[in-house]
């Protein structure tokens, strides 16, 4: 049931999150490999993003991806969240009945590589469609599929199972930082907003409030392995399967370092924010409200 609740959460704040989420794609790849000023640029910032890609893709295009991401959610942080669940209903994460920062940053680490390897062969498809777009505002490679299903079975056809999991590399430490990241300071911001008897100890403003917290900590710590993972995920490929820009994580890393400086590993990170920050607050809160319901119930 853990796995269940957790997997439903994410795909309720998949829901709204979802248009950030292209619009983060998007301006993580502008620019790719080049200096500021080289390239034109066709999304100056979240709000300008929203309004381009309406006005020329249409307001469809905002929803991009959205079938494999709620796949995505439902299976990747169904196994991550649930996994934790799990992790912190048998007492791991506690010492002396308290949070322990070190238990709860490995295990959800742990729980988020689980959750990365199963999810990556979604997560590599949302990324080809929410990159998709007409020429005339186009940034990053752009591939031709017509859905979730007809890029599952292309990418197998052309390159076989092993190329279903193409840029995973980077998919496991975006996820496991971040996870890490997250349910950590959830679990110990929910105890010291609990301890300072702000809202009542079982209020969904506990749960909120944590949220809120978390979602600051997890986009600075997993911007620049986002932005590394949606380039792996979306650059051509050889007739082999192996990429023409970047032969793997640390290749990529240091390319855009090189190229771009710091600021191209936190490219997006207003989008990043405006994505991740909802999607963490409304996944947390409602997996930690789906949780007390059914302990309600059970």
């Amino acid at each position: 049931m853990d796995f269940i609740l957790s997997g439903v959460a994410a795909c309720g704040a998949c829901l709204f999150t979802n248009p950030l989420e292209v619009v983060k794609t998007r301006m993580q790849l502008q620019g790719e490999l080049k200096s500021r000023g080289s390239y034109q640029v066709y999304y100056r910032n979240v709000f300008h993003a929203f309004y381009t890609i309406g006005k020329v893709d249409g307001i469809a295009a905002l929803q991009k991806g959205l079938a494999p991401g709620l796949f995505y959610q439902f299976f990747m942080n169904g196994v991550r969240l649930g996994s934790y669940a799990v992790i912190e209903s048998a007492g791991y994460v506690h010492t002396n009945g308290r949070v322990s920062a070190t238990k709860s940053t490995v295990a959800g680490a742990g729980a988020g590589i689980v959750g990365a390897v199963m999810g990556s062969p979604i997560y590599l498809v949302k990324t080809h469609l929410q990159s998709q777009s007409t020429s005339s505002i186009a940034v990053g490679h752009q591939y031709k599929h017509r859905g979730m299903f007809h890029a599952l079975a292309a990418i197998h056809r052309e390159h076989g199972i092993l190329g279903l999991w193409r840029g995973s590399s980077a998919a496991v430490p975006r996820v496991s930082i971040g996870s890490a990241a997250q349910l950590s300071t959830f679990s110990a911001s929910k105890e010291l907003v609990t301890d300072l008897q702000v809202f009542e100890e079982n209020s969904w403003l506990v749960a909120l409030s944590a949220g809120m917290i978390s979602s600051v900590v997890v986009v600075l710590a997993m911007t620049p392995f986002d932005v590394i993972s949606t380039r792996l995920y979306n650059q051509p490929v050889d007739h082999l399967g192996k990429g023409k820009m970047y032969r793997g994580f640390s290749d990529c890393f240091s390319k855009t370092l090189k190229k771009e400086g710091l600021t191209g590993l936190y490219k997006g990170l207003g989008a990043s924010y405006f994505r991740l920050g909802p999607h963490t607050i409304l996944s947390l809160l409602f997996w930690n409200e789906l949780r007390k319901l059914d302990r309600l119930y059970r």
